[in-house]
């Protein structure tokens, strides 16, 4: 993992999505904690890019083997100095 995840969250529509594709949150929350920031273009990648030094928030996109996208988001850096949550959700859900 390059960047600590915080408390992970889902909602419940990406869980049904990914119990339908029979995949596991944690499949995608491993690519994301490693830089792998999915289907986003390159200026979307540069932005995550920088985020990782400035504290900022952290965006991927990925899409199961059924073709449905999937977020993942972690929050930027608090007064704590941590990141306090990451959540997988469905677009529509933002």
């Amino acid at each position: 993992m390059k960047f600590k995840l915080g408390q992970v969250v889902a909602t419940p529509g990406c869980l049904q999505v990914l119990e339908e594709a029979g995949q596991s949150p944690t499949d995608f929350l491993e690519r994301h904690a490693s830089n792998d920031w999915g289907d986003l273009d390159d200026a979307d990648k540069w932005e995550n890019d920088v985020a990782l030094q400035t504290g900022g928030r952290i965006f991927s996109a990925y899409h199961t083997i059924t073709k449905t996208k999937i977020w993942v988001i972690t929050e930027a850096i608090g007064p704590d100095g941590q990141r306090a949550s990451t959540c997988l959700l469905l677009p529509d859900e933002y």
